[in-house]
C-alpha cells in the first residue's frame, strides 16, 4: 500500500485530484490508515493509469467512470464515437485557424479589422458554397479550374498566398507614388513573375480571372476576399505602364 502523497511523487497527478476521484466514487482507496489518510494498492494504480489514458482520449470524468463500472460495456462503439466526436472538433479547430489567418491577414491588408464584416464574409462563404462551385464551374473549364486551386487564399498559410499579401500591403503603401513610380513598377514586376511562375503561360485565364476580380458582385458570385477597388483600379493601371515599358525594352 502506499499513501495519496506518494501517487503524487510518482505520477504528478495532485492529492486535490485524488481526493476529487473518491469524492465522486471514481477511484476509491484500497484503506486508511488510522489517522484518515488514504491508502492505494496495485488494483487502484492500475485503475489510476486507465483513467488517466481514458482522459488523454478527451473522455469526461463521467464517461470514463461509466466505462470501467460496466463490465459489458461495449468498448468498439465507445471508441468509435469518441473518434467521431474528436474529428468534429478537429474540424472545428481548422475552422478557427482558417478565421484567425485571415484576421492577422487582414491587418497586413487593411490595417485594421473589421469583425462584423470577416463574420459577414464568412457567413456567406459556408452558405453559398454550391452557388460559388455552380459560377465557377460555369465560367472556367475543367482546366481552369484545376488552376483556381492555386489562388491566394487569406485563410491560408501557404508561402505564395504569404507571398501575394505582401505585395498588395506593399502597393497600398506606395500608391500616393503613382503607377510609374519605380517602387510600384518593381513590385508589379514580381507580381507578374509570380503569376507566371504559379499559373504558366494562360492569359486567357487570367484575363477572365482579373474580369471577375475587378467586379465586387462577381467576387462574391465568386468567393473571393473582396479587395478595396480603389486599389484593384491602380494595380490595372500600374500593369499597363509595366507592359508598356517592356515593349518598348
Amino acid at each position: 500500500m502506499i499513501s495519496i502523497k506518494e501517487i503524487t511523487k510518482q505520477t504528478g497527478i495532485t492529492v486535490r485530484t485524488m481526493r476529487y476521484y473518491d469524492q465522486i466514487n471514481l477511484l476509491s482507496p484500497a484503506d486508511k490508515t488510522e489517522g484518515g489518510h488514504r491508502l492505494y494498492g496495485e488494483k487502484e494504480l492500475i485503475k489510476l493509469q486507465e483513467i488517466q489514458f481514458l482522459k488523454t482520449l478527451g473522455f469526461s470524468l463521467q464517461a470514463i467512470k461509466d466505462m470501467l463500472e460496466n463490465e459489458n460495456h461495449d468498448w468498439f462503439s465507445g471508441l468509435q464515437n469518441q473518434l467521431n466526436y474528436i474529428l468534429k472538433e478537429k474540424e472545428k479547430l481548422g475552422e478557427m485557424e482558417s478565421i484567425l489567418r485571415g484576421l492577422l491577414h487582414e491587418m497586413v491588408l487593411e490595417e485594421q479589422i473589421d469583425l462584423l464584416q470577416l463574420q459577414k464574409l464568412i457567413q456567406i462563404y459556408q452558405k453559398d458554397f454550391h452557388k460559388r462551385e455552380a459560377y465557377l464551374k460555369q465560367m472556367f473549364d475543367q482546366e481552369e479550374r484545376k488552376l483556381l486551386d492555386m489562388l491566394p487564399n487569406i485563410n491560408h498559410g501557404d508561402p505564395d498566398t504569404m507571398e501575394w499579401i505582401a505585395l498588395m500591403a506593399q502597393l497600398k503603401q506606395h500608391m500616393l507614388k503613382g503607377v510609374s513610380a519605380p517602387e510600384v513598377q518593381r513590385i508589379i514586376r514580381r507580381m507578374d513573375e509570380k503569376t507566371v511562375e504559379v499559373y504558366g503561360d494562360c492569359p486567357e485565364f487570367i484575363d477572365k480571372l482579373w474580369e471577375i476580380r475587378k467586379s465586387p458582385e462577381k467576387s462574391q458570385e465568386a468567393g473571393f476576399y473582396p479587395v478595396d477597388q480603389e486599389l484593384l483600379e491602380f494595380v490595372e493601371k500600374a500593369f499597363v505602364i509595366f507592359q508598356n515599358n517592356r515593349k518598348e525594352a
